[in-house]
């Protein structure tokens, strides 16, 4: 009775359009008002006490970072950067759009802050060489997932906290998933540009050029040393990873304003302002989601769940298929917060139980989320690219199926080579 209100009264919430930090909430209260005799005081204590976390700290910062490196000119010039290295194959501007993503994600830690710093001028100027407006935002639209895989990362910080997993070491795990994530959309970008005929124009970068790779690089080298600052600082032992976002945000004022010279006072206000709303919203859903989560494990369900897994099979490779399957359907209706709080509680103890490493399965929890990030009806990241590029979100809905089959196919591969991820880590140990 109490499982079923629980549930029900969050699918009812979802499918009428309250807000999914409203509905879990909702969700909770209902069924503890009608099914225990808890007190419903609990779901704002845990909320509150939730938020009393150093580690979480990080993803303000990692915010606040992104939004001012989008501001001050570092994503012009690493803009500039991925044109010279790969502008001049065939599809140039979208092998352009992924690449520039992929630099941006070491950046900004956030997947639609990736599509809206580079999409906003990608998307554009495809549109602009004739190409197919779909095509053209679901490209910034895919390639901005790699923002969640390329360290520093909010849903790393988040599971590490969630998981009690070294934080760092979930950084160091995500680069190379990402990096393979990154080339398949390069490949599936490639081969649909070559099919349509997409390639530079009169004007454009025409070809390889050691020199322009160098001028641009040495351009965009102060752009560049913001990773290497942020992870040599934490694997150094320097500063832990919430200290390293501050480091980050101290970092892009600095270059934004002083070296650059393209962050404004006015911008500077804008990107804390634009920091503290989104930091809002994410915060009451972090916070609802804990309460949610909390009483699933009071209600003994994780439990069930794993039951009933274990009960399928004892392979911890078809367990981890099955759970790739209900991951990809979760990220369809739930956003990555709120997934990640709610059930890195209940599988974590599943798949470590039948011998998978917390670190591997923090990154393939991390990769079907991302996908979450471009398939609808959620897709926040297509309504970001519709949103900078003015382009229906149908269209982009559409077009956008080849690198969601893509993606799947480099989550697979994740899955079933663990040492992806979990080599670079055991250097660090």
């Amino acid at each position: 009775m109490t499982i079923a209100l629980l549930f029900g009264t969050l699918f009812v919430c979802l499918l009428i359009g309250v807000p999914i930090a409203v509905a879990l909430g909702v969700s909770a209260l209902t069924a503890i008002y009608f099914g225990t005799t808890l007190p419903l005081s609990i779901i704002t204590q845990k909320a509150f006490t939730s938020l009393d976390s150093f580690p979480l700290l990080a993803i303000p910062f990692f915010m606040l970072a992104g939004i001012l490196m989008g501001k001050g000119g570092v994503s012009k010039r690493l803009l500039a950067l991925a044109s010279a290295l790969v502008g001049w194959m065939t599809g140039g501007l979208s092998m352009v759009t992924i690449v520039a993503c992929m630099f941006f994600a070491a950046i900004s830690g956030s997947g639609p802050a990736t599509v809206a710093a580079i999409g906003s001028f990608m998307i554009p100027a495809m549109i602009a060489r004739k190409y197919e407006g779909g095509f053209a935002s679901a490209i910034a639209a895919s390639a901005g997932s790699i923002g969640v895989m390329i360290p520093p990362s909010i849903p790393f910080v988040l599971y590490g906290v969630i998981g009690g997993v070294s934080v760092g070491s979930m950084f160091l795990a995500g680069i190379i998933p990402g990096v393979l994530i990154g080339v398949g959309l390069l490949i599936t970008g490639y081969l649909i540009s070559r099919k349509r005929g997409y390639k530079p124009e009169p004007g454009e970068v025409a070809s390889f050029q050691f020199k322009d790779v160098a001028r641009t690089f040495w351009d965009a080298k102060w752009a560049l040393l913001i990773p290497v600052i942020i992870l040599g600082g934490i694997y150094g032992g320097i500063f832990s990873p919430t200290e390293a976002a501050v480091v980050a945000v101290v970092y892009a004022v600095i270059i934004g304003k002083f070296v650059y010279k393209e962050l404004s006072w006015k911008d500077l206000y804008e990107s804390f302002r634009q920091a503290i709303v989104i930091n809002a919203t994410t915060m009451i859903i972090i916070g609802l989601s804990v309460s949610f989560a909390y009483f699933m494990t009071i209600e003994q369900i994780p439990g069930e769940i794993s039951d009933y897994l274990t009960a399928l099979s004892t392979n911890p490779l078809i367990i981890l298929l099955a759970i790739n399957l209900l991951l990809l359907v979760v990220g369809m209706f739930i956003d990555t917060i709120s997934a990640l709080v709610i059930l890195t509680p209940i599988l974590l103890p599943i798949v470590v139980e039948v011998g998978v490493d917390p670190i591997h399965f923090g990154v393939i929890l991390v990769a079907n989320l991302a996908i979450g990030f471009v398939t609808p009806p959620l897709g926040v990241n297509l309504f970001v690219a519709s949103s900078v590029g003015g382009v229906r979100f149908e269209r982009i809905a559409v077009a956008v199926v080849p690198f969601l089959i893509s993606m799947i196919v480099c989550l697979l591969i994740i899955t079933f080579v663990p040492a992806l991820s979990t080599w670079l880590p055991s250097l660090y140990e």
